[in-house]
């Protein structure tokens, strides 16, 4: 595949998405921005969910890592379930009842001015890092795939993408969103599809065929009970901390919700909950399964795995695939590997731009309060703002160059939920009040992740345990405490 085919089809790509953009915006305010006016289809809602919670990061590390962890992901995507129907039966109702556009609002009512303005503040600096740095990393794959052979230099091709980005989402915003994200979301399950599809009819296999394939592979264990807690794979570690993850990656974070309340009411939000989650179990099978027939393949073709794993699928897709030696077949899994990616990438980071400016707008600049030309008009200015500092943060990245700056990073946006975790459920499950300690809540948030931080390195140091994602137990426990101290002192006065 050609450069220029490569360019011609992503041009193709983004004008379909910009043309969505201008038939959805059509007579869009600020509400239509930020709810999409309380009207979406809920099936539309969880087929772009899908999208959203799919990185271009995840459309090339889930694949990749089979080779190492075999099918032990699948174990966290069962934590998942949990975590979702904590967040249909409690969270949904509670956002619905209080009628909230950001859901840190929520903060407000119950713990007061700082907690509010704290909670949406660790939000915008989880989100602004996690999605940037997913943007940057499938930036450098557009960047090795296209623009290096163009000329185009890095500056310059990230400019264009978040350029492209602003375009379909500044005025329709969430509304758009959901519609352009069904529409990447069909491309990357697709160009998974694909794939899986090609391979199988190289190994001479049909559907059943490649099923048995897979399970006599040595990559299609799913279940790890025998090392103990110590192992990375272990069952429980994975599953609670899918568990985690979701609860705060999803139900307290403003990103993946705010598609949700633009459901008309509690009960779609609900059914399409279900949907998602149902749907989202059986996308993890695929990319599994596709990442199991990759290393297959390989092995019997002789050809060498990249040292690191996330380079698998894209060696595979372009280079092996897409050179033309398997016909046109092999050529169009090219061609849908390079939208799967993009689609997978923009589906994330255009829902976290138009999260990213609601959050601030609502939590920080009060539009709500402010007649329609004024909401609109900073509505306005903050999308450009956000825009801009994805675009400085993703060069400051490509300058470091460095993947323990990369991996430190993600792990910085991982600690920033912790703060969340612990202010949601002192809020649901205690009645204690802050009161005037309020104000210190600030630094409650920020010393908990530093005390987690400690705690965590001591803990791998000294008993050789690896933490998965269970350092949000942690984090979120001393905030909890912090609060309750805090509301001790409270009582007392």
């Amino acid at each position: 595949m050609t450069p220029i085919l490569a360019l011609s089809i992503l041009f193709i790509y983004f004008l379909v998405l910009i043309l969505i953009s201008i038939k959805t915006s059509k007579g869009a305010d600020t509400n239509t921005f930020f709810t999409a006016n309380k009207q979406s289809a809920w099936y539309l809602v969880a087929f772009a969910m899908i999208g959203t919670s799919i990185s271009g990061v995840t459309f090339i590390s889930v694949p990749g890592a089979v080779g190492v962890r075999s099918f032990s992901y699948f174990q966290m995507v069962l934590g998942y379930i949990l975590g979702y129907i904590f967040i249909g039966k409690v969270l949904m109702p509670l956002y619905y009842r209080l009628n909230l556009v950001s859901i840190y609002s929520y903060l407000d009512n119950r713990l007061g001015y700082w907690s509010y303005k704290t909670g949406s503040a660790f939000f915008l600096l989880s989100r602004t890092l996690g999605s940037a740095v997913r943007l940057y990393i499938a930036a450098q794959v557009l960047q090795l795939a296209i623009y290096n052979s163009l000329g185009v230099p890095f500056e310059v091709s990230v400019a264009i993408t978040i350029a492209l980005i602003w375009v379909y989402t500044f005025k329709g915003g969430v509304k758009t969103i959901i519609i352009t994200d069904t529409l990447q979301t069909t491309f990357l399950i697709s160009a998974v599809a694909l794939t899986v599809y090609l391979i199988s009819s190289q190994l001479n296999l049909g559907f059943m065929g490649t099923v048995q394939e897979i399970q006599n592979s040595d990559f299609s264990q799913v279940f790890f009970f025998g090392d103990g807690w110590g192992d990375f794979k272990n069952f429980f570690k994975q599953f609670i901390s899918g568990a985690l993850i979701t609860l705060v990656m999803t139900g307290l974070d403003q990103d993946l919700m705010q598609k949700n309340l633009t459901c008309k009411n509690l009960g779609e939000a609900q059914k399409n909950m279900f949907w998602f989650t149902i749907s989202l179990i059986f996308v993890n099978i695929l990319f599994l399964s596709l990442g199991a027939l990759l290393y297959i393949y390989a092995n019997q073709k002789g050809i060498t795995i990249p040292a690191k794993t996330d380079d698998l699928y894209p060696m595979m897709a372009l280079e092996i695939f897409g050179n033309g030696g398997m016909g046109s077949i092999g050529v169009l899994v090219a061609v849908m590997f390079l939208i799967g990616i993009t689609a997978a990438t923009y589906a994330s980071s255009d829902s976290a731009l138009t999260a990213l400016t609601t959050s601030f707008c609502i939590d920080f600049m009060n539009v709500e309060s402010k007649p329609e030309k004024q909401r609109a008009k900073i509505k306005h200015y903050v999308h450009i703002m956000f825009s801009v500092i994805f675009y400085v943060v993703i060069i400051i990245f490509s300058y470091l160059n460095n993947k323990d700056v990369i991996s430190a990073i993600f792990q910085i946006a991982s600690y920033t939920y912790g703060p969340l975790l612990g202010l949601f459920v002192f809020g649901l499950y205690t009645r204690k009040n802050l009161g005037s300690f309020d104000r210190f809540v600030p630094y409650v948030c920020v010393l908990a992740p530093a005390l987690t931080y400690i705690t965590v390195g001591f803990i791998e140091r000294n008993f050789g345990y690896k933490f998965v994602n269970e350092n949000l137990l942690i984090n979120g426990f001393f905030t909890f405490a912090g609060l309750y101290v805090l509301a001790l002192m409270n009582k007392k006065r």
